[in-house]
């Protein structure tokens, strides 16, 4: 399993990152056509890992084997108030460092300073190693579900902080070897955490469920917003549709397939 959080740590920071990197190649007409397309199915997703997955499975094992209703009770809303903390906890986050990313070149990201907005990649990156760790601790299913959403919102995000730092004359192999090292922070915190909490398993819902408050946050506050404000025409609304169900399809086939 320890190999799989390794390969999938790799492919969700530096295969995310070369993959932006390629995305670059095409011209603006393009990348302006793709990256709504991205974020679209990246939206459905992250929303159907989180409760279709995470906050399901958080929930039923902070249960297993407990027969006294009012300790079931009990956890279930330990584990909906570690959501709520979760939430909160990633608004704040947003607040001290540049923790949201920018998908676009107008946006007020882009007025921060390069170094600053790789510290929030940093961060944000961490992060994602400890929910590939420990979604893989609950099941193979799991682990490649949130790998995938991960994958899959961390590749317009690439795209937008490459172009912060084109932006700020960074040149094209400086923004890529600093994206590159900011997104590494995904390996040792997937194999740091692999270990901890396979010692810890009673904290491996907990771990989950504040993990899919990230998903979530991420989704409502972050990709949703640019949809909606990005193309109001119905054919933009119908594509957009249609690729957030694409998303939630892909995580549904997942879990039917492997649970």
């Amino acid at each position: 399993m320890l190999i799989w959080v390794i390969l999938f740590s790799i492919l969700g920071s530096v295969g995310a990152i070369l993959s932006a990197g390629a995305f670059l190649l095409f011209n603006d007409k393009v990348q302006n056509t793709l990256i709504p397309c991205l974020i679209s199915y990246a939206t459905g997703t992250l929303l159907a890992t989180a409760f279709l997955g995470m906050i399901p499975h958080a929930i039923e094992h902070a249960i297993e084997n407990i027969t006294v209703i009012e300790q079931v009770n009990q956890n279930i809303s330990l584990i909906l108030a570690t959501i709520l903390i979760g939430l909160i906890v990633f608004f704040v986050l947003e607040k001290l460092i540049i923790w949201r990313h920018c998908h676009v070149t107008n946006c007020e990201v882009h007025g921060a300073p390069g170094p600053i907005i790789l510290i929030g990649d940093s961060f944000h990156n961490l992060i994602d190693g400890i929910i590939i760790a420990s979604s893989f601790l609950i099941n193979f299913a799991m682990g490649i579900a949130v790998s995938l959403s991960v994958i899959a919102h961390e590749v317009p995000q690439e795209v937008g902080d490459f172009g912060i730092l084109l932006d700020q004359d960074y040149s094209k192999k400086k923004a890529l070897f600093y994206n590159i090292l900011s997104s590494s922070s995904t390996i040792p915190a997937a194999i740091v955490s692999y270990f901890i909490l396979d010692i810890t398993k009673a904290a491996i819902p907990y771990i989950l469920a504040f993990s899919a408050a990230s998903f979530i946050y991420i989704a409502l506050s972050d990709l949703y917003p640019e949809l909606q404000h990005r193309n109001i025409e119905l054919k933009h609304t119908l594509r957009q549709f249609l690729l957030m169900m694409a998303g939630i399809g892909t995580m549904i086939l997942v879990f039917q397939v492997h649970i």
